[in-house]
C-alpha cells in the first residue's frame, strides 16, 4: 500500500486499510485520519501515536484489554497469530504452555490486564524473562509500558503494510 493511497482514501476506507494495526480498536486510526494528509510514513505513525498518548485513561484501558494474553490458545487476530507464531508461543509444549498460563494468571491478577510486549524477534524464554521481571514494577509503571509496547508493535504492523505495497 501506497501513502498516496492513504491520504485519499475516505475515513472509513482509511480505517478499512489499516485494519489491525492497533489491536481491535479502529478508533485510533478514525482520530488520525482527520490529521490527513500526511508526508511520510514517520509523520502518519506520529499522529497514531499521539491519539494514543492523548487518550483517556480509560480508552488506553480498553486498547491494552483488546490485545490476547501471549501463550494462550485463545483466539486472535491474523497479525497477532503470526507474531506469536514466530515468536515461538503458538507451538509451546505443554508444560511451556502451563508456565506461561500460570505467569499471565499471575501478571493479570497483579496489573489487572494482559501482560503486553512487543514480540517481534523475541524467543518464548526471552519473553518469559521480561514477564517474570516486569511483575515487579509499579501498576503505573507497567500501565505506561504496556502502552509504549502497544506503540511498537503498531509501528512494526504499520511499516509492514506499507512495505508490502512497495515491493
Amino acid at each position: 500500500m501506497k501513502l498516496e493511497t492513504l491520504n485519499a482514501a475516505a475515513t472509513e476506507k482509511f480505517v478499512q486499510l489499516l485494519d489491525g494495526i492497533f489491536e481491535h480498536s479502529p478508533w485510533i486510526v478514525a482520530e488520525t485520519a482527520k490529521l490527513k494528509p500526511f508526508s511520510s510514513v514517520d509523520e502518519l505513525f506520529g499522529a497514531m501515536e499521539s491519539v494514543v498518548t492523548s487518550a483517556t485513561h480509560e480508552q488506553k484501558a480498553t486498547l491494552i484489554n483488546a490485545h490476547p494474553r501471549l501463550g494462550s490458545a485463545g483466539k486472535m487476530t491474523k497479525n497477532s497469530t503470526g507474531e506469536q507464531q514466530g515468536a515461538g508461543l503458538r507451538n509451546l509444549e505443554e508444560e511451556e504452555a502451563a508456565a506461561f498460563s500460570e505467569l499471565n494468571a499471575e501478571y493479570e491478577k497483579t496489573f489487572d490486564f494482559p501482560f503486553i510486549m512487543a514480540v517481534r524477534g523475541k524467543t518464548k524464554s526471552e519473553i518469559y524473562a521480561v514477564m517474570k521481571t516486569r511483575l515487579s514494577n509499579a501498576k503505573k509503571d507497567e500501565f505506561e509500558t504496556a502502552i509504549e509496547e502497544i506503540l511498537q508493535i503498531a509501528h512494526f504492523r504499520l511499516d509492514d503494510l506499507l512495505q508490502a505495497g512497495d515491493k
